[in-house]
C-alpha cells in the first residue's frame, strides 16, 4: 500500500563509513511526502559538481535497510521518473520501489539500493548522448549536424563524458561513503531508457572497471531525431564495436518495443546482436528482448523492469 505524508524533513544522513567528512557540506533530506510502495526516499536537492550542472539526486532505500549489512547499487538516469507518479510531468513512473521490493522479498535478487539522477530537461540530450561516438562520424556528416543545430538554435555542446565523470568521481564516492553498500564493480550497475539507455551502454563501455552490468531499455539508437540519412546510428554502432567491455566480466541488457518512438528500434536489433555476439556475449550475459506492442513510456518500462533487474541482480 502506498504511503504519503505532507512534511519534508531535513535530515543529515549519518555516515556508514569513517570517511564521510569529505561530504560534510552535502545535505540530504528524507522526502516524507513521497508516494512509495515501500522504503524511503532520500534526496540531495542540488548535488554539487565540478563536471555538470548540479541537479537533484534521489536514493531509494528498502524498508528494512540496515547499516549492519551491505547492498548492491543501481544507478539510474531520469531519476525524477522512477518512484512517484504524483510528481512526474506525465503522471507515470517506473515503479522501481515496487519491483525492487518484490524481487528482494522473494529472494530473487541480492539486496540493493537505487540512486536516481534527475535530468534537466533542457540539457538532457547533451548530458546523455555517448559523446565519443562523434569521433566515429565522418567529417562531412559532423559538419552537417553542427550546421543544422546552429540553424535551429540548438546547443550541441556534448556533456556525456562529464556526466559520467560526475557519476564515477563525485556521486559514487559519496554513495560509497554514506550508505552501507558494496563498492566493487561486481555490485555496481547502471540503467536507463531511451537516451538513458544509450548512456547506460556508454557508462559500462567507458568505465568497465566500475560497472559490471547495464540495463538499456528502449535504447535510442537513432541518436537524435529520426530522419532520412541520419548519421548518428552508424557512428554509435562504430563506437559500440570498438568499446564493448569484456564479456567474461560484464552483463548487458537491451530491449525495445515497436510503438510510438520505439517503432524506430526493431531494425537495429540484429546489428546490436551481431556486435555483442562477435565479442563473446551469449545468453549467459546478454539480452536484447522484443516486446511487441510496447510503446516509449514509463508505463511500458514498469511492465518489464523485472526482466533487467532479475538479469543483473539475480542471486
Amino acid at each position: 500500500m502506498k504511503k504519503g505524508l505532507v512534511l519534508i524533513l531535513g535530515i543529515l544522513i549519518v555516515s556508514c563509513n569513517s570517511n564521510n567528512s569529505a561530504f560534510k557540506n552535502i545535505t540530504s533530506v528524507e522526502v516524507e511526502d513521497a508516494v512509495l510502495a515501500s522504503g524511503k526516499l532520500i534526496r540531495v536537492d542540488s548535488f554539487p559538481s565540478k563536471n555538470i550542472t548540479p541537479r537533484p539526486v534521489d536514493v531509494w532505500l528498502p524498508a528494512d535497510y540496515s547499516s549492519a549489512k551491505k547492498y548492491a547499487v543501481l544507478y539510474m538516469h531520469d531519476g525524477q521518473m522512477l518512484f512517484d507518479s504524483t510528481k512526474t510531468w506525465n503522471k507515470q513512473e517506473w515503479k522501481i520501489d515496487e519491483a525492487a521490493t518484490d524481487l528482494m522479498a522473494q529472494n530473487i535478487t541480492r539486496d540493493f539500493i537505487v540512486v536516481g539522477i534527475h535530468n534537466i530537461p533542457d540539457i538532457r540530450w547533451q548530458d546523455l548522448f555517448p559523446e565519443k561516438a562523434m569521433n566515429f562520424m565522418d567529417k562531412d556528416s559532423k559538419e552537417e549536424v553542427y550546421r543544422k543545430a546552429k540553424e535551429s538554435n540548438f546547443s550541441i555542446e556534448f556533456k556525456g563524458d562529464a556526466y559520467l565523470k560526475f557519476i564515477v568521481s563525485e556521486l559514487k564516492p559519496y554513495i560509497d561513503a554514506t550508505y552501507a553498500v558494496y563498492t566493487e564493480k561486481e555490485n555496481t550497475f547502471v540503467a536507463g531508457s531511451s537516451m538513458g539507455g544509450l548512456m547506460s551502454m556508454y557508462a559500462i563501455s567507458e568505465y568497465p572497471t566500475i560497472f559490471e552490468g547495464a540495463a538499456c531499455l528502449s535504447t535510442h539508437w537513432v541518436g537524435a531525431m529520426a530522419e532520412e540519412n541520419n548519421p548518428f546510428p552508424s557512428a554509435i554502432f562504430k563506437y559500440v564495436e570498438a568499446s564493448i567491455p569484456d564479456a567474461k566480466t560484464h552483463r548487458i541488457y537491451f530491449d525495445y518495443g515497436d510503438e510510438t518512438l520505439d517503432r524506430h528500434y526493431p531494425k537495429y536489433a540484429s546489428t546490436v546482436d551481431d556486435l555483442y555476439a562477435a565479442k563473446g556475449y551469449s545468453v549467459n550475459n546478454y539480452r536484447n528482448l522484443f516486446f511487441p506492442g510496447a510503446d516509449h513510456s514509463e508505463k511500458s518500462w514498469q511492465k518489464r523492469i523485472y526482466n533487467p533487474l532479475t538479469f543483473l541482480l539475480k542471486k
